[in-house]
């Protein structure tokens, strides 16, 4: 069992679990096989679209769920753009950074209005800042993963939520962003978690009036940068 990959411990669980045993031969071949080529289910018509159509269509399918976009020309003006942001919603210039190395290099310090704390959410926390693995275009839905650099706390304990996400990482489709994992981590190595948010926090479930911020941010925000 030591020996075994995280995987096949777990496969090796719910065959036990079933009272049966590992199968072999053709039957095991084929299922290799099916597991190896990452079949993608149907694709909608409007993901299948260029590059930057699939840009125009994530900023639609966001907006059309309440997340505001600020969109600039580069990396350097994200700390800009997010002070703007806090300024023009009268919101605390209190940000919890993720402890990821791309966002730590920002210039912060020229916006020296803004605290900048790092690492996981505490309850006293306003607003946090991650990254995302992904934009899904069909959707308009982020895709972030779990892990050291981005702890899933910042995604859900503070009221307002605010996302950097480049161009070149929006993607067609969900099967486009669990592509782009596979290319990027190793099949043992994959995050805790991976979360799929589609606009802020909400629920109708009383009196079907809908109430922002139920059980998370009550606001989204993605500073999104061309370069």
């Amino acid at each position: 069992m030591p020996d075994m990959s995280p995987r096949d411990q777990i496969l090796a669980g719910i065959r036990r679990s079933l009272g049966r045993g590992a199968l072999e031969g053709e039957p095991a071949d084929a299922l290799e096989t099916r597991i190896a080529e990452h079949r993608p289910n149907l694709i909608p018509q409007r993901a299948q679209l260029p590059h930057e159509a699939q840009v125009a269509l994530f900023v639609e399918m966001a907006e059309g769920v309440q997340t505001t976009i600020s969109q600039v020309a580069s990396a350097q003006e994200v700390p800009d753009a997010i002070a703007e942001y806090l300024a023009q919603h009268n919101l605390p210039a209190d940000l919890r950074v993720a402890p990821d190395a791309w966002l730590s290099g920002l210039p912060w310090g020229k916006r020296p209005t803004l605290t900048i704390k790092t690492g996981r959410a505490e309850e006293p926390d306003t607003a946090s800042v991650t990254p995302a693995l992904a934009g899904i275009a069909e959707t308009g839905t982020l895709m972030l993963t779990s892990g050291p650099d981005s702890p899933t706390t910042l995604n859900l304990l503070p009221e307002t939520h605010i996302v950097v996400l480049k161009k070149s990482q929006i993607v067609g489709s969900y099967e486009d962003g669990w592509t782009r994992l596979r290319d990027i981590q190793d099949k043992d190595t994959m995050p805790r978690t991976v979360n799929f948010i589609t606009g802020p926090s909400r629920t109708g479930d009383i009196e079907q009036k809908i109430l922002m911020g139920a059980h998370g941010p009550r606001r989204l925000h993605i500073v999104l940068i061309d370069g």
